[in-house]
C-alpha cells in the first residue's frame, strides 16, 4: 500500500457546487484552491475531485468530451496544474475522476467512429453491424450516424461505451478483449492518466470500474486482468499514485490493481441500514423512517451493518482498503435521515473504522438535501449537489453572482448551516468533525491499515445495542441509543477514556456509555 495512504482522510468537491471566484455562479479550479487552508485544518488531508474535464454536461461532466482539457467553467489545465503544486506544498493529495467506460457522444473519438470509412477509431466504441441490429441485451443507438451499425451505450443516451471487448461473444461484431482495437482502448486510457499524472495528478477515483468488459464472467475475469495490466503501468511509472474503485466488491478490486474500494449504499445492504434506510430516494423526496443504526429509536443492531462490511474486510485487508463514505455525489445526504446529534457518532464511527474515509463536502456542518428538478442529469441525486455553504449573506458565501445565476440554489432555510457559524460555535458539528479527525491523526493505532477487531456486537434487545471494536492498542465503542448502555469489555486496569462524545465512565472491567455516545479508550 502507498505509504501516504495510511493517514489519508479525503474530501470530496463537487467542482461547480464549491466556491466561485469569478462571479459567474459556477464553482471553479481556484475556487478549490483558495479553500485548501480549509479542508487541510478541518482534518482532510486528500482531495477527490468529480469531473472537470471538458464536457457538454449532460451527465454533469461524466460524458467527457475532451480527457485532456479543464472545462473553461472551471478554468484552465494551468488551474488545475496550480491546484496540484498548491497541495502539495500543503503536505495534501490530489485524485481526479476517471472515467474510463464511455464518452460523449461529442468526443473527437466517436465523431471519427461515427464515419462510414473505416479509421483509427473506427473500434473505439462497441458498434454492431447493421442499422437495425440490436445490442445483444444492452442499451443501444442506431439511426443517429452515417455508419451502418447501431452503438452500445452505458446510460444515458449521450454516452456511448468504449470497447474492450467481451467475454463471452454472442454475435459476429464482438469483439476478444485482446483484439487490436480493444488493447487500443486501453492503452487511450493509461495515455491520459500519464498526462495528468505527469502534471501531478496523485491518482484516480475510477467511475464504475466494473463495467469495461462485456458479457464478462461472474467474477469479472477480463475487466480484473486490464486493471492488473493497468496498475502494473503505474508501479512502473508512478508507484505512489493511488486507485480507488467505484465498485463495492473489494474481492475483486483489492485483488485485482486497486489500493482502495468503497462501500456504497444498495438498497437494504450494510451501509444502508448504518446510515439510511429511508424510503423515497428516486422520487427526490426522501423520507426517515427511522431504522437506521444510528437513528436513536431505531432498534437496529449493528448486526446489519458487520453482515455484510465485516467478511469482505477479513478478505481482503491484506490487499487494500475498503472505505466508507459520509455520502458522496450519487447518494441522498446523511442530514436527510439523522439529526445533528445522529450524525456526531456516526461520523466518529466512520472515521475511526479501517480504511480511509471520504467526507463529502458540506455534510462536515450537516447540509441537507434539497427536493430540486433535475439538473445536468442529477436527477434524485440533484439535492445532494447544490452549493456549500461558507457564511450567512448572499449566496451563502458560494458567489457573488445573482441567486438566479447559480448552478443551484443554495439551501434557503433561515437556519441553514455555514461554515462561519460553526466554527464559531464550540458545541458544532463542525468542531466535532475537526476533533475527531485531528486525534485519528495524532494516534497511528488509527491508520487506515491499523488492526482491527470486534470486541463486542450484540444482538439489539431494545435499547440496547452498543458496538465496541479494537484500533491497535484502542478501543472504539459506540451507544447509538436513547438509553445509557453498559458494556463488559473486561477493560485492563488503567484503561480510561482518551476522547468522549456525549458521556462515558469506566467502570472496573466495563464501559458506561451515555446514550448517543462515542469514546476511545486507551
Amino acid at each position: 500500500m502507498k505509504q501516504w495512504l495510511k493517514d489519508a482522510v479525503f474530501y470530496e468537491i463537487y467542482p461547480q457546487s464549491f466556491c466561485d471566484t469569478n462571479g459567474d455562479g459556477i464553482g471553479d479550479l481556484p475556487g478549490i484552491t483558495s479553500k485548501l487552508d480549509y479542508i487541510k485544518g478541518l482534518g482532510c488531508n486528500a482531495l477527490w475531485i468529480n469531473p472537470c474535464f471538458d464536457s457538454p454536461f449532460k451527465d454533469a461532466g461524466y460524458d467527457v468530451r475532451d480527457y485532456k482539457k479543464v472545462a473553461p467553467r472551471y478554468g484552465t489545465n494551468e488551474d488545475l496544474a496550480q491546484l496540484f503544486r498548491t497541495a502539495h506544498e500543503k503536505g495534501m493529495h490530489v485524485l481526479l475522476d476517471l472515467v474510463p467506460g464511455h464518452t460523449s457522444e461529442e468526443h473527437p473519438w466517436f465523431k471519427a467512429s461515427s464515419q462510414v470509412d473505416k479509421n483509427e477509431y473506427s473500434g473505439r466504441y462497441i458498434w454492431t453491424d447493421h442499422c437495425f441490429a440490436g445490442g445483444d441485451g444492452m442499451p443501444f443507438i442506431g439511426g443517429e450516424t452515417d455508419r451502418n451499425g447501431t452503438y452500445i451505450l452505458n446510460f444515458f443516451k449521450c454516452q456511448p461505451a468504449l470497447n474492450y471487448g467481451y467475454g463471452k461473444i454472442h454475435e459476429a461484431w464482438q469483439q476478444p478483449t485482446d483484439a487490436p482495437d480493444c488493447r487500443a482502448t486501453v492503452e487511450a486510457i493509461k495515455d491520459v492518466m500519464r498526462f495528468w499524472l505527469a502534471m501531478g495528478c496523485d491518482g484516480f477515483r475510477v467511475d464504475m470500474a466494473f463495467s469495461l468488459v462485456k458479457n464478462d464472467t461472474h467474477h469479472k475475469k477480463y475487466t480484473c486482468a486490464i486493471w492488473r495490466d493497468i496498475a502494473a503501468m503505474l508501479q512502473e511509472e508512478y508507484p505512489q499514485a493511488a486507485l480507488i474503485s467505484e465498485w463495492n466488491a473489494p474481492r475483486l478490486a483489492l485483488k485485482n490493481g486497486f489500493d482502495m474500494d468503497f462501500m456504497l449504499s444498495g438498497t437494504h445492504n450494510g451501509y444502508d441500514w448504518l446510515m439510511r434506510a429511508y424510503d423515497g430516494t428516486m422520487d427526490s423526496n426522501p423520507h426517515n423512517i427511522g431504522k437506521a443504526y444510528f437513528c436513536k429509536d431505531s432498534g437496529t443492531g449493528i448486526d446489519k451493518f458487520l453482515d455484510d462490511w465485516l467478511p469482505s474486510y477479513k478478505a481482503t485487508h491484506r490487499d487494500g482498503l475498503y472505505c466508507l463514505i459520509t455520502c458522496n455525489h450519487d447518494t441522498i445526504r446523511p442530514a436527510a435521515g439523522l439529526t445533528t446529534d445522529e450524525l456526531r457518532i456516526a461520523y466518529a464511527m466512520l472515521f475511526t473504522m479501517p480504511g480511509a474515509p471520504f467526507l463529502y463536502y458540506g455534510d462536515e456542518i450537516g447540509m441537507r438535501y434539497q427536493k430540486l428538478p433535475t439538473k445536468e442529469g442529477g436527477y434524485f441525486r440533484t439535492g445532494s449537489r447544490t452549493p456549500m455553504q461558507w457564511a450567512p449573506g448572499k449566496n451563502l458565501g458560494f458567489s457573488d453572482a445573482a441567486p438566479e445565476s447559480l448552478y443551484l440554489p443554495v439551501d434557503p432555510a433561515v437556519d441553514a448551516p455555514t461554515v462561519a457559524q460553526q466554527q464559531e460555535d464550540p458545541n458544532s458539528l463542525w468542531h466535532t468533525v475537526q476533533s475527531i479527525l485531528a486525534f485519528r491523526h495524532a494516534h497511528r493505532d488509527l491508520d487506515s491499515d491499523a488492526p482491527f477487531k470486534v470486541l463486542f456486537a450484540p444482538k439489539a434487545k431494545g435499547d440496547y445495542r452498543p458496538f465496541a471494536w479494537r484500533r491497535g492498542k484502542l478501543i472504539c465503542a459506540v451507544n447509538p441509543a436513547g438509553a445509557q448502555a453498559e458494556l463488559p469489555l473486561k477493560l485492563k486496569e488503567g484503561t480510561r477514556p482518551l476522547f468522549v462524545i456525549g458521556s462515558a465512565e469506566v467502570r472496573g472491567e466495563d464501559l458506561i456509555l451515555g446514550d448517543q455516545s462515542f469514546a476511545v479508550l486507551g
